[in-house]
């Protein structure tokens, strides 16, 4: 549900409606940060029925002249109601993805299918792909290509899914993305851009595609900002040993994690634990609890842990960074990308801070 409601109200011009309980409005409410509604279904409608709740709240929304989605969760999907014969009479978007169904990524994906993007084959640009509003990353990603676009002189289009909807509907025939757990699947997909070898063939892709398209600035700028990394890197190492490390992610974010790390830091990547079912060309677990991650934290002892707030709960004196959600108890205003070039380098940045904070914490 949340991964419905996160690609969803990521179309500017769509109301989306929460139709179940209040937890089920609140959780999404508290970590997309964007304007929902909900029906709050209580025990009475539980009872006798959800319908009239949730005519009352569509026609208290049908005026404003945005197109109203609506969602559905567990209550009516267990209930068995037929939610699409009581939307019977109103236009709108119904995405039947109650919790049980699957994970954030299968929401996503359902929500997707409902829009049915439309490639226009005369719309100008690339459209930016795996953008999404519970990622904490997702924001500077978004700026991030557009920036390295705008050097190439070739528009955007499209941003999936965080742009007006119009624009989402009608996207351009050529994608880039930025993540592909929330892949939309739209358009040709010219190539990712986790990391610098990514954005060199995604961008001479581009180049490909567009012949007024002059990418050498980019490519220039990868070549500058890897030497600035390898040397930082090798100062480190003058001091302080690889890091081990252990990494809690999408299937996406945890393999250009590992090989980042491997590559310019000669780190120990010591486990892997996926959010997301899908698989990657290394050894992973899927951690979908609390307690897998302490026993994969516990069984590997980290100098290093990446992930969430979940796994900063219980990896104790390891240095820590989050980069997937939920990220609490923090303050996070700037938008700070891990695609394209400034992405990598933040993520460095962050990875060489905390491990050196780390030491210098155990040697006081």
């Amino acid at each position: 549900m949340t991964g419905a409601a996160a690609c969803l109200a990521g179309c500017r011009g769509v109301a989306v409606v929460i139709h179940g309980s209040s937890g089920c409005y609140y959780y999404p409410s508290t970590l997309l940060h964007a304007p929902l509604h909900g029906t709050f279904i209580q025990e009475s409608e539980v009872i006798f029925g959800s319908e009239d709740r949730l005519h009352e709240v569509i026609e208290s929304i049908a005026g404003t002249g945005e197109r109203i989605a609506v969602i559905t969760t567990c209550v009516p999907a267990i209930l068995g109601e037929d939610v699409k014969a009581m939307l019977s009479r109103y236009d709108v978007l119904l995405v039947d993805s109650p919790g049980f169904a699957g994970d954030l990524e299968t929401g996503y994906a359902r929500a997707l299918s409902v829009l049915a993007p439309d490639p226009d084959p005369e719309a100008p640009g690339v459209n930016i792909d795996g953008a999404c509003l519970l990622d904490p990353r997702s924001c500077g990603n978004v700026q991030e290509i557009q920036r390295l676009l705008h050097r190439c002189g070739v528009p955007v289009r499209a941003v999936l899914c965080d742009d007006p909807l119009e624009r989402i509907l009608r996207p351009a025939p050529f994608t880039l993305g930025t993540n592909t757990d929330v892949a939309s699947g739209v358009g040709e997909l010219l190539g990712g851009t986790l990391g610098f070898d990514a954005v060199r063939k995604t961008f001479g892709r581009v180049a490909d595609r567009f012949i007024d398209a002059d990418t050498a600035p980019v490519f220039s700028e990868i070549d500058q900002q890897e030497e600035r990394l390898i040397r930082t890197c090798d100062k480190y190492l003058r001091r302080f040993d690889p890091p081990s490390v252990a990494i809690f992610a999408g299937a996406a974010y945890a393999q250009f994690a590992a090989d980042t790390l491997e590559r310019y830091l000669d780190a120990d990547i010591c486990c892997i634990g996926l959010r997301t079912q899908g698989s990657i060309p290394r050894t992973s677990d899927y951690a979908g609890s609390l307690g897998k991650v302490k026993s994969m934290i516990a069984g590997s002892n980290p100098d290093l842990v990446i992930g969430s707030s979940f796994e900063r709960s219980v990896c104790q004196t390891c240095a820590f960074i989050g980069i997937i959600p939920p990220l609490r108890g923090e303050v996070r205003l700037a938008p700070r990308p891990l695609a394209g070039i400034s992405g990598t380098l933040s993520f460095m940045e962050d990875v060489l801070n905390a491990c050196m904070d780390q030491k210098n914490r155990l040697r006081r």
